[in-house]
């Protein structure tokens, strides 16, 4: 029988209840603002209302031809008119589609065996009856303005990136590394969001976002943020770090501060190795304003014909395959911009060079590939890339001290608007700081980590290789890298794949890689000696795109079949399939992960991974891979929920379910770490949830559009970020489930992108131990007794991280090398 969740007797909640942006001001006037992370002066967000009639609802649910999304808006028609905000809600069991299988069923599956089990020894043990407890749209309405808008929050993101540079408890070059990052992060943004929020205005399609911001608003938002916060960045090297590296002997200088030995030096440099390949590009009826790529660092130049007395306007650009900073004598170091406007007149000779100012220019570098009419996505994706690099200007950095008359011409053949002139003072683009952030200053970085083996791939460190298969036919391994070394395990785990003459099959997927990639090589040493390879590519993956074109070319001349997924869809999710001859039975050996096969990312990046031999799992992974490279429709399976059909829809119906353990008074939760949270449906069933009176701790990275704390609708919840010297990159989502844990890993963040246009998996974990683990980390990360940020429901993050006797709070970063090397100690 079908057990409805009852209308919790807040559903209904008054006006006002959510704070409004407009009753306090975000800006940080006061000292402390900055530290706590405050947010500046936004634009007002929209006033809690209540919901529109329950006729205006839309639905979560997907039906056999349409992939799961969950808009909580109906879109404003052409004529203007204000979109409607609706709870989302899940429609009766008895409403589903006869072409929809249930959550858990496996009725279309083909009778197989695998390591000599019938397909009854393969029954699905995700719950049957997960259906029973999906909302049934009776937990009342719940308010407009319960959403955080996404830009604002990724600016916030990035912000805590840029404390953490501020921050004098962080290692020196560490603060050097952070404020590059940052600078990169906005190169990204600007190159992607702001863009793609410009084309969508400028054609009309852009619609008010969730947050009930209109796109103007927003576009208006990020303009005034990110000023204050490109301000800051500047501030923080030009009156912190800089000095402090001076201070240890690291000097970062201009050029009149150089010796005149040093001048001497560098002028020979310049015309042995940077004179060559410079090339000054005039501007006069001759010469139209040449095209200036993105990114790219550029010299403004007036000079001055002394014969006509005409002046004259040209652009050089800074070489982008040269250092950024030069090392003029030992540890003292000069911008390249620097070195090459110090020798303009040799250049232009003949001419007076009057002054000189530096720019540069991003553009909107995202992709558009129509695959539906593309006959060859590979070569249509290399077009797109060639026209990538003529995109439409987004920002224009300039130096502050620019002349007028040269900021505008700049302005005027950019075709750019005043709001996106930033003007800085110098030197611009500190992406170049890491460079100087990989200097070989131990003592100041954080204390190096070399990670080990994991112990269930071998008990005892040695010279020799962990037999991975023997280890994996005995029991799961859970990895947490990179506290687990990624080379001695999912790396070894390949290559030991592809040298094994008993293994007959790899099927990989591959998102983004390293340039020198022994994943890759391990793959195409396994197709040379014979096996069967089947390596899905994503050669859509942003940013790598060339890398994994040439990857792409280079694994199918090597004889492996390169597959790019399904039309229409990124392939994100993180698997790896080994299918071994053992015997008379045909063994599968799996892993699933969080992160990318990318050995030297693993080595930054925190990430989880299971490497496993059962065979459910390795059923479901065959599936999978039969569904990316033919023509199956398979959308249920055993061990794993895969977006874009079931893992949205298998989410939120785990959230239900908790509600309805929470009420029959067992042990109910919700947990989720993840790296972005702005999906409707999962949010809105995290607040009904909240509701209800079941605890819900989100830990996020970056972007979060949940409101926690707010009276009658989200005071159960809790949201915390966390940032250091690895980036947190894994996805776990764990639930109460009345006594019995229930967790799951995977490649899914909870964005619209990642549920219902990517081909994501999470599997779900098993094994006590590993549930107990996980559950752990996670509430380790929540606790207030370590170091992160606390998100309030204004929008605003509040840094934490020191006690109330003023002494700093532990990183769970810390706490896991910690826990690692007391382990390896161990006798």
């Amino acid at each position: 029988m079908k057990r409805s969740v009852p209308a919790h007797p807040r559903g209904r909640l008054p006006k006002g209840r959510l704070p409004s942006p407009t009753a306090r001001s975000d800006a940080p006037d006061q000292p402390f603002a900055r530290k706590n992370g405050a947010m500046s002066q936004q634009p007002a967000e929209v006033p809690v209302q209540s919901s529109t009639p329950s006729s205006a609802k839309t639905s979560t649910k997907t039906t056999a031809k349409t992939p799961a999304k969950s808009p909580v808006k109906t879109p404003a028609k052409a004529s203007g008119t204000t979109p409607v905000t609706a709870p989302v809600t899940t429609p009766d069991k008895a409403a589903k589609p006869e072409t929809q299988p249930s959550l858990g069923s496996i009725a279309a599956h083909r009778p197989h065996a695998v390591n000599g089990a019938a397909l009854s020894d393969l029954a699905p043990d995700l719950d049957a009856d997960l259906d029973a407890y999906e909302e049934d749209g009776s937990g009342g309405e719940l308010p407009q303005g319960r959403f955080l808008d996404r830009e604002r929050s990724w600016l916030a993101f990035n912000e805590r990136v840029l404390e953490l540079a501020e921050d004098p408890n962080t290692p020196l070059l560490e603060r050097a590394n952070f404020l590059a990052i940052f600078a990169s992060n906005l190169d990204e943004f600007f190159m992607v969001r702001v863009a793609g929020l410009k084309r969508r205005i400028a054609t009309g399609v852009a619609t008010r976002s969730a947050s009930g911001l209109q796109p103007r608003e927003v576009l208006d938002l990020i303009w005034t943020r990110s000023r204050e916060l490109m301000a800051r960045h500047a501030a923080c090297y030009q009156q912190d770090v800089a000095p402090a590296l001076a201070d240890e002997g690291i000097h970062l200088i201009r050029w009149p501060e150089l010796t005149e030995k040093e001048q001497a030096r560098l002028f020979t440099l310049f015309r042995q190795q940077i004179f060559p390949v410079l090339t000054p590009l005039a501007v006069d009826p001759a010469h139209p304003f040449p095209y200036i790529s993105g990114l790219s660092l550029n010299l403004a130049v007036v000079v001055r014909n002394p014969v006509s007395g005409h002046r004259h306007f040209a652009r050089v650009k800074v070489p982008p395959l040269l250092s950024r900073f030069l090392e003029a004598s030992p540890e003292r170091y000069v911008p390249l911009e620097d070195v090459i406007a110090a020798h303009l007149e040799e250049l232009f000779p003949g001419m007076e060079v009057l002054a000189h100012h530096m720019f540069r220019v991003t553009r909107n570098e995202d992709l558009e590939v129509e695959e539906d009419d593309a006959e060859n996505l590979l070569q249509a994706l290399e077009k797109e890339l060639m026209r990538r690099r003529f995109g439409p200007p987004v920002r224009l950095e300039v130096e502050e001290s620019i002349d007028p008359y040269v900021l505008d011409l700049l302005v005027r053949e950019l075709k750019i608007s005043d709001a996106e002139v930033y003007p800085l003072p110098g030197p611009l683009d500190l992406t170049g700081l890491f460079g100087i952030a990989s200097l070989d200053r131990p003592e100041l970085k954080y204390p190096k980590f070399v990670a080990g083996t994991h112990r269930d791939l071998a008990e005892v460190e040695s010279a020799s290789a962990p037999d991975i298969f023997a280890a994996v036919r005995e029991r799961d391994v859970l990895l947490h890298h990179p506290y687990d070394s990624f080379s001695t395990s999912v790396q070894a785990f390949l290559e030991q794949a592809a040298a094994d003459p008993d293994v007959l099959a790899i099927k990989q997927t591959l998102y983004r890689t390293s340039g020198d990639s022994p994943i890759v090589d391990a793959l195409i040493d396994a197709a040379e000696s014979g096996k069967q390879v089947l390596v899905l590519v994503e050669i859509k993956a942003r940013f790598d795109e060339q890398a994994n074109i040439k990857w792409a070319r280079k694994l199918e001349e090597s004889g492996c079949h390169v597959v790019y997924g399904l039309v229409g869809l990124k392939t994100h999710c993180k698997l790896s399939l080994v299918v071994r001859q053992e015997g008379e039975t045909l063994r599968r050996y799996s892993h699933v992960g969080t992160g990318n096969y990318h050995p030297k990312t693993a080595r930054l990046y925190e990430d989880l991974g299971l490497l496993t031999a059962d065979p459910q799992v390795g059923a479901d992974l065959s599936d999978l891979f039969n569904r990316l490279s033919g023509y199956s429709r398979r959308e249920t399976y055993r061990r794993l929920l895969t977006a874009p059909k079931s893992l949205r829809d298998g989410l939120v119906s785990r959230i239900n379910k908790e509600v309805a353990h929470h009420r029959a008074g067992r042990p109910a939760y919700v947990k989720i770490k993840v790296n972005s949270m702005v999906d409707e449906a999962v949010i809105d069933a995290c607040y009904r949830a909240s509701q209800a009176g079941v605890p819900v701790d989100v830990w996020v990275r970056g972007i979060c559009a949940v409101r926690p704390g707010v009276e009658g609708l989200s005071e159960n919840i809790r949201v915390r970020s966390i940032l250091g010297r690895f980036l947190e990159h894994s996805r776990v989502f764990a639930f109460g489930n009345g006594g019995e844990p229930e967790v799951w890993i995977g490649s899914a963040d909870m964005m619209h992108r990642n549920l219902d246009r990517r081909i994501e998996a999470l599997v779900r974990v098993t094994d006590p131990a590993h549930r107990a683990a996980l559950t752990r980390l996670l509430e380790t990360g929540m606790s207030d007794t370590t170091s992160s940020w606390h998100l309030g429901p204004d929008g605003n993050w509040t840094r934490h991280a020191t006690d109330p006797e003023g002494q700093p709070l532990r990183h769970v970063q810390e706490m896991l090398i910690d826990a690692r090397r007391r382990r390896r100690a161990q006798p």
